[in-house]
């Protein structure tokens, strides 16, 4: 693998015990970073310029439905409730394997170019072991770091119901293919929940995954769905943890983040989904008054990007716009600004990599940490001139900024373009496969496709 040298970058570590270096190298020996500081030499490296680029550490996405790349902007008008309609009803059951595999090929690939170097694949449509075996293929074969959660089939997703989970097929994956918790694509868990599933499935769900090593990831308090208080009868059975990564959380009741922080478990924000779908408010203020630092997640490209400038920005502006409407309502001015990009960066690297337990491998470029790296070039008019290194990648810089990608030292991007990608011939591949997808379900690809709201299992609101 050898050695290689960053140049003359503006370096944000969001390590706080190195801070930011102006004009630093990065030295990375092999999958890792030996050396960050001034004028560092290593006559063997391959030398990176990144005069006038900004280090930062790659995007950590702890949520995103990637098997769903297919459907990308099916959906931008539609509801959460359309949305489990188009998802669950009409497409889940007719994915075959090489769906599977070419959506997840997709989405790993364009969350690897969007600078998201370590996934979190949330994978709810594992109808057969040859699906789940599929997308594991496809997260290996992308060359991002990815954490394979094992997410239950089709059927198990449709509300009510007390089916119980497939727990032979995820030993099998844990046994046969994700034993190991060192190599780049590893596994968790995904369960229902109880607002999917029985609190008796839940508990069984959490007993497995923690038998078999598993860190797990769940969906809560989202939208209506989400008012049943799910966090309080999981409390009552005694599966709360820190190794459990609670996603969304909107329509959560306080009490509910406070047994979150308690107990040290992490979360997961998806921005522009949550306020387009109608999840609920933007949660982050209410996660820090709980003594939560949250992670975010891009969810679903049936409706945004998983662009991570996108979500940071998503973020700040919705949590400021509710603090600035109670301060207008109250006749009052808001000093200091909720949410600083500094904040924002941080929840969308290391916050990311805790949630994720990978927070002593990456999320920060310290030395020893695994070289996962991006390059964000300042040239470009939507960049110039740089007064704020950290609003600057925040606020203003877009993908088509990225210039290099680093994963576990190995150059995934270069020159803006992603290496070892034949775009044409991988594009022909993608839209034969949504082709026949589509047209097995019978719906159009012209932007006409309507979707009636998912119910089922909403009674009781």
């Amino acid at each position: 693998m050898g050695r290689k040298l960053i140049k003359n970058a503006t370096i944000i570590t969001v390590d706080p015990d190195i801070g930011d270096v102006l004009g630093g190298d990065i030295l990375i020996d092999g999958a890792k970073i030996a050396e960050i500081g001034k004028s560092i030499s290593a006559d063997d490296a391959e030398i990176i310029d990144a005069s006038n680029c900004i280090a930062i550490p790659g995007f950590v996405d702890t949520h995103r439905h990637t098997w769903e790349a297919l459907l990308r902007n099916a959906g931008p008008d539609w509801s959460l409730a359309q949305y489990l309609t188009a998802v669950r009803v009409i497409m889940g059951d007719i994915y075959t394997p090489h769906d599977m595999y070419m959506g997840n090929l997709l989405g790993a690939l364009d969350s690897l170019d969007c600078g998201t170097t370590t996934l979190f694949d949330w994978s709810h449509n594992n109808n057969s072991p040859e699906h789940a075996d599929s997308a594991i293929q496809a997260l290996k074969d992308s060359g991002l770091r990815g954490i394979f959660g094992y997410g239950n089939s089709n059927p198990e997703w449709n509300v009510p119901n007390d089916i119980p989970s497939n727990f032979d097929d995820i030993r099998r994956v844990r046994r046969d293919i994700l034993s190991s918790d060192d190599a780049l694509v590893t596994m968790a868990t995904a369960p229902r929940g109880p607002q999917f599933t029985t609190i008796e499935n839940t508990v069984e769900d959490f007993r497995v995954a923690r038998e078999l090593g598993l860190r797990i990831s769940i969906h809560v308090g989202d939208g209506l769905w989400g008012l049943t208080k799910p966090l309080i009868d999981m409390e009552k059975h005694g599966i709360l943890g820190e190794d459990v990564t609670y996603v969304h959380c909107n329509t959560l009741a306080d009490e509910e983040f406070k047994l979150i922080g308690d107990s040290g478990g992490h979360t997961s924000i998806s921005p522009e989904i949550e306020m387009q779908m109608g999840h609920g408010m933007p949660p982050a203020l209410r996660m820090l008054d709980a003594g939560i630092r949250p992670s975010i997640s891009s969810d679903v490209v049936t409706t945004t990007p998983c662009d991570f400038f996108n979500a940071m920005r998503h973020l700040i502006s919705g949590t400021r716009l509710m603090v600035y409407q109670d301060a207008i309502a109250a006749n009052k001015l808001v000093d200091p600004l909720p949410l600083s990009s500094r904040d924002a960066l941080e929840f969308a690297t290391i916050r990311g990599a805790a949630a994720c337990g990978l927070d002593h491998k990456i999320g920060t470029l310290t030395p020893g940490k695994h070289a996962d790296i991006v390059l964000v070039s300042t040239d470009y008019m939507n960049m110039i001139p740089i007064n704020n290194p950290v609003a600057a990648v925040v606020e203003f810089a877009n993908v088509g900024n990225i210039d290099t990608i680093l994963v576990d030292g190995e150059i995934k991007k270069r020159d803006g373009k992603l290496v070892d990608v034949d775009f044409p011939a991988f594009r022909k591949k993608v839209e034969d496969t949504r082709d026949g997808l589509f047209a097995r379900a019978g719906v159009p690809t012209d932007g006409s496709w309507i979707v009636k709201p998912y119910t089922e299992g909403l009674s009781e609101f």
